[in-house]
């Protein structure tokens, strides 16, 4: 017994309306990171149910390509959010205004 991909498409979309409610709502940059990766994984459940509804692996791929980009975001915003903190001891994102042009 399969599961239909209207559950997968729900689940997608609970996932990626939880990511922007964490965009929206809150000020903390780890929280801001955790979202986007909330938002992208949401992304790829849906890549992936789709491609396995047409039977094909062209969503797989594609997912497996977010992964890596997940990733490569991951390692850059945990960089920046270092120099965020150690510069003023705080990784809240309203902050740093310095930082702007």
């Amino acid at each position: 017994m399969a599961v239909e991909v209207q559950y997968y498409v729900l689940l997608s979309m609970a996932l990626f309306s939880i990511g922007l409610f964490g965009i929206l709502t809150r000020r903390n940059a780890l929280l801001f990171l955790m979202s986007v990766e909330l938002m992208l994984n949401a992304a790829n459940i849906n890549l992936i149910a789709f491609a396995f509804y047409h039977g094909n692996l062209t969503g797989q791929v594609f997912a497996l390509f977010t992964m890596a980009l997940a990733a490569a975001e991951v390692a850059i915003g945990l960089g920046i959010l270092l120099v965020l903190y150690r510069n003023f001891r705080d990784v809240d994102v309203t902050v740093p205004t310095t930082m702007r042009w």
